[in-house]
């Protein structure tokens, strides 16, 4: 599964990982369209609660039920009965505690761990740090570099080392001149 940022809390105690966002109204029952950022868009439905965004903070919303819908999710949360309830949560970003996602599998990483790594090459070069990454819809995704210029390094083995989450450290076999 992969994820496009993450956020403390309030209390700056509380790692969330933010998974998608409401980008529209489904019908007059307060049913919401929800763009997931996820693997698989019908992946954010794993979730039975899930964390909103409002200008006060996060707030916790109970998953009634969801469904992929032509291009999105469609989901009826609790509290939300009416269209113009729903209407009020449009841009809202939605987000999932860290500790309730399923651990990543031995040499597997949700994108969000791999932001701001710091990116070097076989020859000790620095390149920068993971600034995102990004799917291109073909053979692989793609991990974006910032430093003195920006990377576009490929998300594949034959690019990627290694990775020490601990060390915070990405290891790329790149040419320091592309």
């Amino acid at each position: 599964m992969k994820s496009a940022a993450s956020a403390s809390g309030q209390d700056g105690t509380d790692d969330f990982v933010i998974l998608g966002k409401i980008s529209g109204v489904y019908g007059l029952r307060g049913w919401v369209k929800v763009y997931a950022e996820t693997r698989e868009r019908t992946d954010i439905l794993a979730f039975d609660r899930w964390f909103l965004r409002r200008p006060d903070g996060w707030q916790a919303v109970k998953v009634i039920e969801g469904r992929a819908q032509a291009k999105g999710v469609i989901v009826q949360l609790e509290g939300v009965g009416h269209c113009d309830q729903a209407r009020a949560l449009i841009g809202t970003e939605i987000a999932v505690r860290r500790a309730d996602l399923p651990p990543a599998e031995p040499g597997t990483y949700y994108w969000d761990d791999l932001i701001g790594l710091k990116v070097v090459n076989l020859e000790d070069i620095e390149f920068g740090t993971v600034s995102h990454l990004f799917e291109t819809g073909g053979a692989n995704d793609v991990v974006v570099v910032q430093g003195e210029r920006e990377r576009l390094i490929p998300y594949t083995r034959d690019a990627v080392k290694s990775v020490d989450l601990k060390s915070r450290v990405m290891r790329v076999d790149w040419d320091a001149e592309f």
